[in-house]
């Protein structure tokens, strides 16, 4: 592991100054005792001349020692450090290169299943009890168009059963009014709700063909219990034609937290790892969408500022920790929201 060469250097450079430390003391000590031999040699006159000779090299001993420990030490201490700063840069580029291809798989795996909710609405907007419910609406058989809406209701809801990834799906007439929804006994009858003023309705029916769609960033919806949804539309078009007169929309709601969440806490990482590493979908303002702890979802922004403009990459932040980040490349004909994958992973 990268960050186990750090310690290694650290170790080496801890263990490096304490030996030193000791010879320095060692020298020191028999400087000391070599003068001390010289005094004691002096007092003896010519009988301590013989000593004197021996403590006078002695002493040279020591200062040869204590010059090289100080040599030692000065040249020692610039390779250690480059160690550590090598080992530093391990850490950022090996760690976070791998937080940084994590981080992009995480974000395209939410873009590749959101991919496919873009062709749902667009595929069942042409189902023909969506597409005759819508054209009822328009004319003044209050009867046909009541029982068309019924059975727009029960062909959302058998969707519904084999699409369990979405909470509802409305119908709404040109207007803007819901006639029909696929979940009345879970939320309620929405029928007769006004979103002509939602952002949903009102830019599916400006679309240009049946071949748009337009899509919410995540927000929670008080009609589907407050849930976290991503909320997909497109116009419903008269005879279900790609360029058929605008009749009506439809706006499926996808639920976002349980799918976002498998996606955020199923990045593979060691139990080590996992308890200090964080992982999230964030939108293209950097706020939180999804998060392996489960915190600051749609309130917390999250600084990338260390990244600049990249859209891959990583980064070490104040605290030591590595961040790896990834925009999302889109996938297929959907090209994204401007999401990103995020790590962040304390030092171990």
């Amino acid at each position: 592991m990268p960050e186990r060469v750090v310690r290694i250097a650290d170790e080496v450079s801890a263990l490096t100054k304490a030996r030193l430390r000791e010879v320095a003391g060692v020298a020191a000590t028999t400087k000391m005792l070599a003068i001390n031999a010289a005094i004691e040699a002096s007092r003896a006159g010519a009988a301590g001349a013989g000593f004197a000779v021996v403590a006078k090299e002695v002493g040279a001993v020591a200062d040869t020692v204590h010059g090289l420990s100080a040599e030692l030490s000065q040249q020692l201490a610039p390779l250690v450090d480059e160690l550590s700063s090598l080992g530093d840069d391990l850490v950022e580029k090996v760690r976070g290169s791998r937080l940084s291809d994590l981080a992009l798989n995480a974000v395209e795996l939410i873009d590749r299943n959101l991919y496919e909710r873009s062709c749902d609405v667009r595929w069942w907007a042409t189902d023909s009890a969506i597409v005759d419910a819508c054209d009822a609406a328009r004319g003044s058989a209050a009867v046909d168009a009541g029982r068309t809406a019924r059975h727009a209701s029960e062909r959302l809801a058998v969707i519904l059963s084999s699409y369990t990834v979405y909470l509802d799906l409305w119908v709404a007439d040109a207007h803007g009014r819901v006639i029909a929804h696929g979940r009345p006994e879970r939320f309620g009858s929405v029928v007769g709700t006004d979103v002509s003023g939602q952002a949903w309705f009102r830019n599916a029916v400006a679309t240009g063909s049946g071949g748009e769609y337009v899509v919410d960033d995540v927000t929670t919806n008080p009609s589907l219990g407050g849930a976290t949804v991503a909320t997909y539309a497109t116009a419903v078009r008269a005879g279900g034609e790609e360029h058929g007169e605008v009749i009506g929309a439809l706006g499926i709601f996808f639920d976002f937290a349980p799918q976002a969440h498998d996606i955020v806490t199923g990045v593979r990482f060691s139990e080590e790892e996992r308890a200090r590493t964080r992982v999230m979908l964030v939108d293209a303002e950097r706020r939180v969408l999804a998060s392996s702890d489960g915190r600051g979802l749609l309130t917390e922004q999250i600084d990338l500022a260390a990244a600049g403009q990249g859209t891959f990459g990583s980064f070490v932040g104040r605290g030591g920790e590595v961040v790896g980040y990834a925009q999302t490349p889109g996938y297929e004909t959907y090209r994204g929201l401007g999401w990103y994958g995020v790590i962040v992973q304390r030092p171990g």
